[in-house]
């Protein structure tokens, strides 16, 4: 008997079914997609899956998450920036969606 490989989807950076190289959740942002976000983009940031990213960028390898539940005076929440490889892809394509990611 042969063993079956799992199949590996490969790194793609442009196309209909991958995400966008900067992605932002917050509606006052330049980089904000509704349509986009509404599909349901999955991130991976150091090799560990993330859901509480709030703006990504794949080519710069970085993601912005809050910083705790502090807020600045005009109620936004307060954001760091943490620095690493991200991996994006859309969850609504089912177990092996494309990936975007860098290089």
């Amino acid at each position: 008997m042969t063993e079956e490989t799992p199949e590996i989807t490969p790194a793609t950076t442009s196309g209909a079914d991958v995400p966008p190289d900067h992605l932002s959740v917050n509606p006052r942002s330049p980089f904000f997609d509704g349509e986009k976000l509404q599909r349901g983009v999955g991130i991976r940031f150091k090799d560990r899956v993330r859901t509480d990213i709030e703006e990504y960028s794949i080519s710069e390898g970085w993601v912005r998450v809050q910083a705790g539940k502090a807020v600045d005076r005009k109620g936004q929440p307060l954001t760091i920036k943490l620095t690493g490889p991200v991996e994006a892809w859309y969850e609504d394509l089912g177990d092996n969606p494309p990936v975007a990611k860098k290089g």
